[in-house]
């Protein structure tokens, strides 16, 4: 099976859209696109669940592309509860540590795995030690070499589940790439690098140490091999540098290391046998660390009044009256569409009255003071969750000018029934904006929650979300306002119960297959169906 990696960090998960497939959102304003469409864009199929008879796979040509999403991270109190199983892979120069990982990855055939290398984090050097290291006189098999304190800060970050920016290191200029790589998500960690074992701090975030041992003379000529074709050096300085810096580095600092790994791999690569203890043994872990949120959700009674955190907008005539039309099961889609567009204006204006103003004064044309108010926050940022979220866009462009849009889907997995993360693209510094998150209803508030999870892995503050949708039940509000009580709550009204599907009572219909015009067979998306995870 060949792995998708993103870039060279990031064994990423990926969605398969109309348009073709695309990495998961690393936090960019754009996604790149992994593979052009063959022979025109294939008809989406409805259900992107795990089942035991068609793998989560989507398999082109030579290419294996991952389409699982990611299931909950965090408890039904909207807290981190799990940590990813971080792997630490040691080893001399060219020893096959890559290789190795790459294998790990093959035989976990999970798609929540980030491959992390330590010469992603070599220091900036200067100019001094520019011209050292053109010359093949620096030595980059130091620990001083390398930036701990960053790695250290960046891996811990990634473990928590957070989103992290990484330094693309260019092995030519000996300096970093002015653009980061964004990684966010992972089940599995696997961090490799010739110093993986060399700090106290980065140990301790290690749940499994592995040492590649591999002999020196074909770490040898690996290295001539790769230096010369892939970073440009000449023979000469290469076997230079090997015998002033990499063979003495290696016997002082990271040959004692091997006595700190829990498992070392004699030959690389070729060793299936320690690569299958390995996965077995993270394939235990990652049994262990499984949650079931969802269902602990729909199980919940509630019995508190309803949040002061939540706004329902107010009941008029008008509000009142379009509440029937695109309830009504009668209801054309024409008609539905129109409607729900106008309710979906009013809520939006609703909801921007949440967002803190300041008293400002401006001059009139008549040349008079006129005492008003102002936005007071840096900017504003809608995410939709798609699908049906993504139709409440329209009504926030309309009324926010020039407001960046982000995108989040999240579907349920039929077989769990737990809802998964399967693709999101988010704004650059999302995190300093007041952000108004759509989705068109929620039932037991699963899908809400990890939208809202998702954000605040990308450090948006939780007084800074809004959350906004057309209509709710009870416990979807209660279970969003207990994890998240800081996170506001705007819908036009709040349904009182589910039934034993979780679908809202009185309830609307599938609001995506109305609007879109599809059915249940046909439809594209889970999160927007009341079965799947509100």
């Amino acid at each position: 099976m060949d792995v998708l990696k993103y870039q060279c960090t990031l064994h990423a998960w990926c969605y398969w859209t109309e348009h073709g497939p695309f990495c998961s959102g690393s936090g960019e304003d754009s996604l790149d696109r992994l593979l052009p469409p063959a022979g025109g864009a294939p008809r989406r199929k409805s259900t992107t669940s795990l089942s035991t008879t068609e793998p989560p796979l989507l398999r082109t040509g030579t290419r294996t592309i991952y389409t699982a999403g990611r299931p909950p991270w965090y408890d039904e109190h909207g807290a981190q509860s799990k940590e990813a199983f971080v792997i630490g892979l040691c080893g001399g120069s060219s020893s096959g540590k890559t290789t190795v990982a790459n294998k790990i990855i093959e035989a976990l055939d999970v798609p929540w795995v980030v491959l992390l290398s330590m010469d992603s984090f070599y220091k900036v050097l200067s100019s001094e030690e520019q011209t050292l290291a053109a010359s093949n006189d620096y030595n980059f098999d130091h620990p001083g070499a390398f930036d701990f304190e960053l790695l250290v800060a960046t891996l811990r970050k990634l473990k928590l589940g957070k989103s992290v920016k990484i330094p693309v290191y260019d092995f030519t200029t000996h300096g970093r790439q002015k653009d980061w790589k964004n990684v966010y998500g992972a089940s599995v960690i696997i961090f490799e690098g010739i110093m993986s074992f060399a700090d106290k701090e980065l140990l301790q975030l290690l749940d499994m140490k592995i040492f590649v041992d591999t002999d020196s003379d074909i770490r040898l000529v690996r290295r001539l091999r790769r230096d010369i074709t892939e970073r440009g050096r000449d023979i000469e300085g290469v076997i230079k540098q090997y015998n002033k810096f990499v063979k003495p580095a290696f016997e002082q600092y990271i040959e004692p290391t091997m006595r700190l790994a829990d498992i070392v791999v004699p030959r690389g690569g070729g060793n299936m046998v320690a690569i299958d203890l390995i996965v077995q043994h993270v394939h235990s872990q990652l049994e262990e660390r499984e949650l079931s949120v969802r269902a602990l959700l729909a199980s919940a009674q509630q019995t508190q009044p309803l949040p002061q955190t939540l706004s329902v907008l107010e009941s008029t005539p008008q509000v009142k009256g379009l509440h029937t039309i695109i309830r009504n099961k009668e209801t054309s889609r024409d008609e539905f569409i129109f409607y729900s567009k106008r309710l979906m204006r009013l809520l939006i204006e609703h909801a921007l009255t949440f967002l803190p103003s300041q008293a400002c004064v401006v001059q009139t044309p008549q040349g008079e003071e006129y005492e008003g108010r102002s936005f007071n926050g840096k900017g504003i940022t809608g995410v939709s969750v798609l699908r049906a979220g993504e139709t409440m866009e329209p009504a926030l462009k309309a009324v926010c000018k020039d407001v960046r849009i982000g995108k989040i889907l999240i579907q349920t997995n039929l077989d769990s029934g737990e809802p998964e993360l399967h693709y999101l693209r988010l704004p650059k510094d999302i995190s300093e904006d007041h952000v108004i998150l759509m989705d068109s209803t929620v039932s037991t508030g699963a899908a809400a929650m990890m939208a809202v999870r998702v954000l605040l892995d990308h450090e948006v503050q939780e007084e800074k979300i809004v959350l906004v949708s057309l209509l709710m039940a009870e416990l979807g509000v209660h279970s969003v306002a207990y994890a998240f009580p800081k996170v506001k709550i705007i819908t036009t009204a709040v349904d009182k119960s589910l039934d034993d599907l979780l679908h809202v009572l009185p309830g609307i219909g599938d609001f995506g297959d109305r609007y879109f015009g599809t059915d249940g067979a046909d439809s594209c998306s889970d999160e927007d169906q009341e079965r799947p995870s509100h």
